[in-house]
This record gives C-alpha cells, structure tokens and sequence, in this order.
C-alpha cells in the first residue's frame, strides 16, 4: 500500500469490513470514484458476509462473481486507487494442514491473476484458543500458529503486499499476542490495529507509538466509523470524523475507516474522513460536516437534513447526542419551574415545529437524493415522531395542562419511540416523556408499554 500524495498519511482508505448485507457492484464502482476526488488511494475488500471471503474461502471465483471481482479491480485501476482483497479463513482453517495452505495461496493466486497485488489475511473475530486436535499438536498456541500461517503465505506472494489483522486488534499495543506476532514476521508485512477498544472514541499519537515498538512496525488503523454493525445497529452514524490525534501520522502508516451497510450515509462520514487524513493539522469536524453534507445531501434538503443529523450525533466519537434539543428541554423544565409556562411554551414549539418541518422536507418532498433518505427513514421517521411529541408537551404547557392526568397521552409517544429501536435525540426526550408521565419503566414491563405503540 504506497502513495505518491504530499499527505502525511501514506495509506488513506476504506474497508467495505462490516457484518451484514454486503454492498452492490453498483455502489463499489461508485465509491472508487468517490475515493479518487477526495485523494483517498486504498480500498479495502473484506465484507464480512460475503462467502467468498469468510465462510466459503477456499471456494474459487467463477462466473458472475468472479467478472463482478474483476470489474472492480479494472475501476481501482482506472483511478489509481489500490485494491486490497482480504480473505477471512480463521474460523475453519488448519494451520498445521499444507492443503489448507495451499487452497488459502491458490485462492489469493486466482485472485492476483485478476491484477490485484495487495491482500489482507484477516485473522480477527475467531475464537483465542487453537481449536483443530492436530493444530494444538503442532503449535504451542494462536501466535505461533499465526506466525506460521502467515510466513508461509508471504512467501507465496512472489512480492505482492501483504496486511494482516491479528486476531489481538484492539488494546494498549504491548499486548503478548503482539509481542510475539510482530518481531517473528517480515517488516514488510503490515498490521492492522483498531486502538483501544473496537471502536475507539480516541485514536492517539502515544499509544500508536507503543504498538509500532511493540510489533516493530507502524500501525495501520482499520477505524470502525462509521460502521454500525452487530450491536450499533440502533445508530446511525453520519456525524463528523473526530478524536483523531492531527500528529498521528508520526507513528502510523494510515487509517482504513470501515463503513456502514449504509452505503450512501457512509459517504459523509467517508467525506470528513478524507478531510482528516489530507491535512490532519488543519482538519476541523464541523466545518468539514457541513460540506460533507452539502455534498451527500445536496443544497436543496441541506438545511433540513442539517436538523435532523444533530439529533443523530451518537456514536462511540460522540458523546453530544442531540446538543440544540438537548438545552433546549433543559431550558424549557427550568423555566417552567420558574413560573413562565407560557413563554417556555412558545420557545419550544417552535423549536418543535423547525423540527417537524425538517422531517416533512426529508420524508415527503421529492429529495436530490432519495438513496440517502431511503437508508435514513427508520431514524427520520422516529425524528419526526420525537418532534410531535415535543409540540404536543409544549401545547399542554401552554393551556396549563402540563401534570396529571393530562400528560398521560404522552406515554403512547414513549411508547413508540421505544418501539421505534432507533437511537435519535439520544435519551433526552425518552427522559424527558419518562419524567412528565412518571413512567419510568422496569425491562420487563417494556412489552406493555410497546403494546400502547400498536394501533
């Protein structure tokens, strides 16, 4: 993985990485092109769920799959970006087997015939424990066998570039694991690492650091964000790149941000993204946000779309959930403590109606792009729903209804937001209803609750 750019980030990429549907032939090419306007020049072909990569690895191309393959690597070369294919075999795999190893180079060789010359052996997600009688036989334990399997596969290579995801990605970078991969491979052999944790709120200067002394080679960070995979799934992760040290290209090969099944809310993110890793000095989140929207989005819903994604903000880089809604709710309760019902009234349904009209543009008005607001109305439409359900507080705070029994209609708008099982506003207005209905509601009672949602 080389790069001629004046960026100090050798590697700039994206790794289609994520569990789930894997995305079209349609959407790759497309994203290859994206990835060039923005001097992104890695991409990395790993989706979790497509069998020829994981489940089904010593499974050849042919047919459809292998033309889909090869039309992608003719549109990576096109636009200088380069391909890296990744095979996931660790779930099956014997490493102690030379027919294994041989189906494991053969499929790679099959593949390097297409033109590809860089390739990922991921050895991420598989249990920590050697699993196969005759490899517990031959190896002393997972690292030794790693080293082995992995040795044995850059030979194979005649030259081509090889990255490798430790099945240890995640931690401080001095973990044993590590210790003993790094030192006993080829220095030419990149590694991916993900910082601290999976999905790491922070990526810094120091700890990346640490893991290139540690396995005597800089990282390669494969970040997951935007993806918002497995447990994430309730999140929509379109906010902007952040918690990335601007220093981190001292001690790092580059970063490989990992997408969503989301194709096209991915791209603002990815768009932020390529920001950072152009001039990470100078990078500044908001500022690259809203072009990131203008861009995806286009100027026509720009503004409405605007409203909506800061009520999306959670992620593991954001703490911020929904920050406009969020002081104004804390606003309105203290003023209408205070004795002013009417005028914390009136500030909060117009902030209510703003949010409404936002969702009435995103959800019934034609759209520049309907593929982005098709991915995003299980969140727009519950967006919506928060915002009624703020314009109705807001309506009883004005007629002096705002406690008991009044406020009871408010549980069915918990009810179905709870349902919803999406995350916008953070919890703000799900507290916020939870308060004024006093439902403050056990696990086990959710399902009545639920039961309300239902017409």
């Amino acid at each position: 993985m080389t790069s001629g750019s004046l960026a100090p980030f050798a590697v700039r990429g994206l790794i289609e990485g994520f569990y789930g549907n894997p995305w079209t032939r349609e959407q790759r090419l497309e994203l290859v092109e994206f990835m060039a306007t923005r001097d992104l020049n890695t991409f990395v072909y790993a989706p979790k769920d497509d069998p020829l990569v994981r489940r089904d690895w010593r499974t050849p191309y042919r047919g459809n799959d292998l033309e889909r393959l090869a039309e992608l690597v003719a549109q990576c070369r096109r636009h200088d970006v380069e391909l890296v294919y990744c095979l996931s075999p660790g779930l099956s795999i014997r490493y102690s087997d030379d027919a294994d190893l041989d189906a494991l180079c053969h499929k790679l060789a099959s593949v390097a015939a297409l033109g590809v010359t860089s390739f990922g052996l991921l050895l991420d997600d598989i249990p920590l424990e050697l699993q196969h009688p005759a490899d517990c036989a031959a190896f002393a334990d997972l690292a030794e066998a790693h080293i082995h399997v992995v040795g044995r596969v850059f030979e194979r290579l005649d030259g081509a570039g090889l990255v490798v995801c430790p099945t240890v990605y995640r931690g401080s970078g001095s973990e044993q694991y590590l210790a003993r991969l790094g030192p006993a491979i080829d220095p030419r052999i990149d590694l991916f690492w993900t910082g601290r944790a999976i999905c790491s709120p922070t990526l810094d200067l120091p700890d990346a650091a640490t893991f290139a002394e540690t396995t005597g080679r800089r990282a390669t960070y494969w970040d997951n964000y935007p993806v918002n995979d497995v447990a994430m799934t309730f999140e929509l992760h379109i906010g902007p790149y952040r918690g990335r040290d601007p220093q981190l290209w001292q001690a790092a090969r580059g970063v490989i941000a990992n997408g969503m099944e989301l194709y096209e809310a991915s791209k603002i993110a990815f768009a932020t993204i390529a920001d950072y890793l152009g001039a990470p000095d100078s990078y500044d989140p908001e500022t690259s946000w809203r072009a990131a929207l203008r861009e995806v989005v286009g100027e026509q819903e720009l503004e409405a779309f605007a409203v909506f994604a800061d009520n999306v903000r959670s992620s593991c880089l954001e703490a911020d959930d929904a920050p406009v809604v969020t002081r104004a709710i804390e606003l309105f309760a203290f003023r209408f403590e205070q004795g002013e019902g009417p005028a914390a009234a009136g500030d909060l349904a117009a902030l209510a109606d703003r949010l409404l009209t936002a969702a009435q543009v995103l959800l019934r008005g034609p759209v520049r792009n309907p593929a982005l607001i098709n991915e995003c109305r299980p969140w727009i439409t519950a967006f919506e729903l928060g915002a009624t359900a703020l314009r109705r507080v807001a309506e009883l705070a004005a007629d002096g209804k705002l406690e008991p029994p009044a406020t009871a209609e408010l549980r069915s708008y918990l009810a179905r937001l709870r349902h919803a099982r999406v995350r916008v506003f953070g919890d703000v207005v799900d507290m916020f209803l939870a308060d004024l209905t006093n439902t403050h509601v056990r696990p086990g009672e959710l399902l009545a609750l639920e039961g309300e949602a239902r017409p």
